[in-house]
């Protein structure tokens, strides 16, 4: 965390906004290096894993995953500043638990002050332990609606971190430690991820209304059905659109397909 130049990301999906607050921090903090850009939260994981930033200013309100989200991904591997167009919530939800805000538009003399609050923690090396605070701040902005399904799942692809959007999940299955996860990659594109997370865990989280356990081993994606063929013994497999691979079916869940 104690680079002689300390780097940073900005994460707004406003290209305007994010060359503004860029500019301003160059006035602020010269030493301080801009060495990514994202749109969203999504984009911000995937920059922050590919190049560590020290610091990342993170927007509360982005389309896909959002700033918030995207800080619970990131957790205590940098230092955390949101930025919020909405005054009212950003004192009474940033302000209770002490995390580092900053209102658009951003003033220079507010900046000033985080700015000198993050030059003395990476003096000092201290990351705020702010994992708790993000996970109830992520609550507030949930309020009021159903909990909510797991969207997004962060998954290493050879070198990279990718987070993928459950909706682009064509199956899930067991794969020893693992979970292997067949999605649809860049252009709609057959792709594979692993992660560490068992299969159990995960289906507790995905919205059941569109995925389905089909075997002890295998999730699958309703929409991403294209047929299904009964078997010997009660058994079936199942065939997917646009993808080779085959999924057995189980008898203990046959029942599922008795309509088809």
């Amino acid at each position: 965390m104690s680079h002689a130049n300390p780097t940073a990301l900005i994460a707004d999906d406003e290209p305007l906004l994010r060359a503004s607050l860029k500019r301003l921090l160059q006035q602020a903090w010269p030493e301080l290096a801009v060495i990514a850009e994202a749109r969203n939260g999504r984009e911000a994981v995937e920059r922050f894993e590919a190049l560590s930033p020290d610091i990342c200013f993170l927007d509360v309100h982005m389309p896909g995953l959002s700033g918030v989200e995207a800080a619970r991904f990131i957790g205590r591997r940098a230092q955390l500043v949101f930025v919020t167009a909405f005054d009212r919530y950003a004192v009474q939800a940033f302000e209770s638990g002490a995390l580092d805000y900053l209102v658009k538009p951003v003033e220079p003399d507010r900046l000033a002050d985080t700015v000198s609050r993050l030059q003395e923690r990476l003096r000092a090396g201290q990351v705020m332990d702010a994992d708790a605070l993000v996970a109830q701040l992520a609550e507030r902005l949930r309020k009021g609606s159903a909990p909510a399904a797991l969207r997004w799942i962060r998954a290493s692809v050879g070198q990279t971190v990718r987070m993928i959007a459950v909706e682009e999940i064509d199956y899930l299955r067991s794969d020893s430690k693992y979970t292997r996860i067949a999605w649809r990659g860049d252009e709609g594109k057959p792709a594979e991820a692993l992660v560490r997370t068992p299969l159990k865990e995960l289906l507790a989280q995905l919205d059941t209304a569109q995925f389905a356990q089909v075997h002890r081993a295998v999730v699958v994606n309703m929409n991403a059905i294209s047929h299904v063929v009964r078997g010997d013994n009660e058994t079936a497999s199942i065939h997917l659109r646009g993808r080779d691979d085959v999924l057995p079916v189980s008898r203990n869940y046959l029942h599922l397909f008795r309509q088809m």
